[in-house]
């Protein structure tokens, strides 16, 4: 069973009362008479991270990705809980002592504070981050507008890349190869514009399951439907570099997720203010397509301009 065919079926009636509840149908919970924004994720070793061979870089990992949800809404984050489940083998004390000062490291960079959490004996290792914040309005998932521009912040595909580095199916070099594992690990969140995204998105996302898979969460059940153009979608110097030498799909490395930027429409007015706004912050915002008319599929162009198809959009939470 697909993760949405599931929340409609069991969970969605149950919250309709509940307008911060969002339908449950975004990235967070948004009380806007409180100007209360949370989010809450669950990563597990194995999906969500290949294992637990690095626990100091696998807690800035999760820390970086909770977050970006909130940050994508344009919500600064300020407070976040985090529950762990494991062994005496996990949870030694040299493995404590590196979750803790690589936590200390993520609140220093972007100024969040631990508030709490919960601990519990299992075999199968997993966390729990819930993250919160305080703004006067959101980005809302759904708000997506006819003729909308696409934009992205960032690079894509060098996390995916480092993933595959990871797993021994990619070896480029001690150097290159800790070029991606660092992106993997460490994905660059655009915490510096979170603010700034209120002033011209109309909707947004960030992205953890794949480029494709959550700009049609994004459009989800409105009329509408997109055009790309990948010769368009940015991407690294290094993952350039490999793309040419190696002859690999620039559409397969962009569209696998875990990239954690934030992929937002605006308005074609807007154009100027989020340029100006990129090179302020020194952050690359790029635009990559198009919101069209729903009468369509999405369309997906290749650098000769020709139609492409995806095998995979991204990752596919099933139970």
């Amino acid at each position: 069973m697909h993760e949405f065919e599931l929340i409609n079926r069991y969970f969605s009636k149950i919250s309709k009362n509940n307008k911060s509840a969002l339908n449950l149908n975004d990235d967070v919970f948004f009380d806007k008479k409180k100007k209360l924004a949370v989010s809450i994720d669950t990563y597990n070793e194995g999906s969500h991270f290949l294992d637990f061979r690095k626990p100091d870089l696998v807690i800035k990992k999760i820390i970086r990705s909770s977050i970006s949800d909130l940050i994508c809404k344009g919500v600064k984050p300020k407070f976040y809980f985090i529950s762990g489940s494991g062994n005496k083998i996990k949870f030694s004390t040299k493995n404590l002592s590196l979750i803790s000062k690589s936590l200390n490291q993520e609140q220093k960079k972007y100024n969040i504070s631990l508030c709490g959490g919960d601990t519990t004996f299992s075999n199968r290792l997993s966390f729990t981050i819930m993250s919160l914040g305080y703004s006067d309005n959101i980005i809302y998932r759904n708000k997506v507008k006819l003729d909308d521009d696409i934009y992205v912040t960032g690079n894509l595909g060098d996390s995916f890349l480092g993933l595959q580095i990871l797993r021994n199916k990619n070896n480029f070099g001690k150097r290159i190869n800790n070029f991606f594992i660092k992106k993997y690990y460490q994905p660059d969140i655009q915490i510096s514009i979170v603010k700034k995204l209120l002033n011209f998105a109309n909707s947004s996302i960030d992205i953890s399951d794949g480029l494709i898979a959550d700009l049609e969460k994004m459009i989800n059940k409105q009329p509408f439907s997109y055009q790309i153009n990948m010769k368009n979608i940015p991407i690294s110097k290094y993952l350039s570099s490999i793309i040419r030498k190696y002859k690999f799909k620039k559409s397969r490395l962009v569209s696998n997720g875990d990239d954690y930027q934030v992929l937002f429409t605006a308005s074609s007015s807007k154009s100027r203010i989020i340029n100006r706004i990129s090179k302020i912050y020194g952050i690359k915002i790029t635009k990559i397509g198009k919101i069209i008319s729903g009468n369509h599929k999405g369309i997906i162009k290749d650098q000769k301009g020709k139609q492409i198809l995806l095998k995979k959009k991204g990752y596919i939470h099933k139970f």
